[in-house]
């Protein structure tokens, strides 16, 4: 059987509450229909009265670069007012929101903290409870499942939009679960409403809803890209190139000072789990070493069922500092400033810490395999599938 998505249910079955409403849509380019119309379109067509567009990082029609702040503008295709939720301010304006009755919010995930949609929904929550606009939440599959989660929480001190909650990296909810779980923390909490899916169990990846897998940025074209994220992203923390301008980001690391043949061999010694490293050069169009021919590894998968995103990333880090620690660096900054850019995406400045100072890597991986049990039992009560 095949996922029904959120967005799909809504347009079969109608809802009466926001037929009458003037909604504004908080989307981006990868929240289709399985024939791959989008929302916006979907959503006319069906009756519904859209006022004002509201888009993430990358913008509402996913053209803008990673962390590239976005502008307000007139979309083309519909005349609309387009407001950035990713440039001047985060969170929807009373102005925004004049001609908006209730919130429509539909984005496809990928399961991982860092990756800033869902940060853009605490803020729509946010802005809605303290407006008194209701937010209808159109859920979609969480790609990599429902049951594993992995991963440091962010500590107090170190929130940032790239880790806005205390959130694992890996949480394993759909956004519609979190919407719950993030609406319980805000004072005053917004009215609430989501679609849910029907056909999505926990246990089920995306490759098996049977839907069709369409990029959700420019920096994740593929599913393979979802599968290593939760610990390639890591690298945006490090002077290594995490393969920003070429064809496969976030599958190919490496930098101009590296040995690939040698740390493709150190990695694959290690026999980590579902995976096996590949000695690669490329040449990255964009991002660091732009233009410079780097060496490195591409990660290939060999069981994703057993493969472990975050250990491996941290493997890789550690294989890469250990063959050339006078040019490797972590990053002292970020986009968002101090502290460090690694510091945010692991919610605090330990595993840095740590890295710097263990050789052995296992020993740092250790501190966090402890399961973050304490999440997982306060998402018990927002998990609303199987």
């Amino acid at each position: 059987m095949q996922t029904q998505t959120g967005l799909e249910r809504l347009i079969v079955q109608g809802n009466s509450a926001l037929a009458k409403a003037r909604i504004g849509l908080v989307s981006q380019s990868a929240a289709t229909l399985p024939d791959f119309t989008h929302g916006l379109d979907a959503l006319i067509a069906a009756g519904y009265k859209i006022t004002a567009l509201f888009g993430p990082e990358h913008g509402f029609r996913g053209a803008a670069a990673d962390g590239a702040a976005v502008g307000n503008s007139i979309d083309r295709k519909t005349g609309l007012p387009m407001y950035s939720l990713y440039g001047k301010t985060r969170e929807p304006s009373a102005e925004m929101l004049a001609k908006v009755d209730a919130l429509v919010f539909d984005m496809q995930d990928v399961g991982v903290r860092f990756y800033t949609y869902l940060s853009t929904l605490y803020y729509v929550l946010k802005s809605a409870g303290t407006l008194g606009k209701p937010v209808w939440v159109l859920d979609r599959p969480n790609p990599l499942g429902g049951i594993e989660v992995a991963g440091p929480c962010v500590e107090p001190g170190f929130e940032s939009f790239v880790g806005i909650l205390p959130l694992p990296i890996q949480y394993g909810m759909t956004l519609g679960e979190l919407a719950g779980w993030m609406n319980a923390r805000l004072q005053p909490a917004a009215e609430l409403h989501v679609v849910t899916m029907d056909g999505w169990k926990r246990g089920l990846t995306f490759e098996r809803t049977g839907l069709p897998w369409v990029p959700t940025s420019p920096g994740i074209p593929q599913l393979s890209t979802v599968r290593v994220y939760p610990g390639t992203c890591l690298v945006e923390g490090t002077n290594l190139s995490e393969g920003r301008g070429t064809a496969l980001p976030f599958e190919m690391i490496g930098a101009p000072w590296l040995d690939g043949e040698a740390l493709a061999d150190r990695l694959n010694a290690k026999e980590l789990p579902g995976v096996r490293f590949r000695a690669v050069h490329f040449t990255p169009s964009a991002s660091k070493h732009a233009g410079q021919v780097c060496a490195g590894v591409q990660i290939h998968l060999t069981k994703s069922d057993d493969y472990r995103p975050i250990e491996t990333g941290l493997h890789l880090i550690a294989a890469c500092k250990q063959q050339a620690p006078e040019q490797f660096q972590f990053l002292n900054s970020s986009w968002e400033g101090h502290p460090a850019h690694f510091d945010l995406l692991t919610g605090s400045d330990v595993l840095r810490r740590q890295m710097e100072a263990e050789t052995d890597i296992e020993k740092v991986i250790q501190h966090w395999l402890i399961s973050p049990t304490e999440f997982e039992q306060a998402r018990k009560q927002y998990l609303l599938y199987a």
